[in-house]
């Protein structure tokens, strides 16, 4: 007969036998990342399995126009993200793929970026262009997020909580990467046209945005401290 601890016990390694068991099909990188940096997994399992209560399990909140969350890199390369998402159902277009595929786009494992989306709305429709958008941004102290955040943003959220946050899209503005055209392009989420979409935006000085639209800027890790 088992003992109280020993029944705790128990249970706890039959709930790590579970979880291991239903696994998706990790990659080898991702879990060496996980490895070496243990705090990356156990964030991933807190929010998925322990949401704060209260929250209604929402991974996000709003301030005065402005959506805030977190995402941790776990080391997935271009490639490995094409493969990941289409897995899971999402829709990569031939462009995406291009910018994914380039040797300009650069994973990081075990980095949480504190993302800050300025809403479409908080522009007038002859302010909401891309330099007056970054310049926003720059007086807000944001920053140029990492590439690889729009693919951490779009499988994070569903479209129904991008439809939750009123965006038909989220435009992460890091560093433009040139696809194999040469053009600069940024990468986004969206929902639009039957959703699920990570798709790549030619992006030049002048373009205008539409309202719905949401411009995801890092904020900056001294400012935050």
């Amino acid at each position: 007969m088992l003992i109280k601890g020993e029944c705790a016990m128990s249970l706890v390694l039959e709930f790590v036998s579970c979880v291991v068991k239903n696994l998706v099909n990790v990659p080898e990188d991702v879990m060496s990342g996980w490895v070496e940096n243990p705090k990356t997994l156990q964030k991933a399992l807190t929010d998925a399995l322990c949401p704060p209560k209260g929250s209604s399990s929402r991974r996000w909140h709003e301030e005065n126009g402005v959506i805030y969350f977190e995402v941790t890199s776990d080391g997935t390369t271009g490639p490995q993200w094409i493969e990941r998402l289409e897995k899971k159902g999402f829709r990569l277009s031939k462009w995406a793929k291009d910018v994914l595929l380039s040797s300009d786009f650069k994973p990081t494992t075990g980095v949480t970026y504190k993302v800050a989306v300025l809403k479409g709305t908080l522009f007038t429709d002859k302010n909401r262009i891309t330099r007056k958008i970054r310049a926003e941004a720059e007086r807000r102290k944001l920053e140029k997020p990492h590439a690889e955040v729009t693919c951490l943003i779009r499988e994070l959220f569903s479209d129904k909580e991008l439809k939750a946050m009123d965006l038909w899209w989220i435009v992460v503005f890091h560093e433009p990467i040139n696809d194999s055209a040469g053009d600069p392009n940024l990468l986004y989420a969206d929902r639009y046209d039957e959703g699920r979409w990570l798709s790549p935006y030619y992006v030049r000085p002048d373009d205008d945005w539409h309202s719905g639209s949401g411009f995801a800027f890092a904020v900056s890790q001294v400012s935050s401290n």
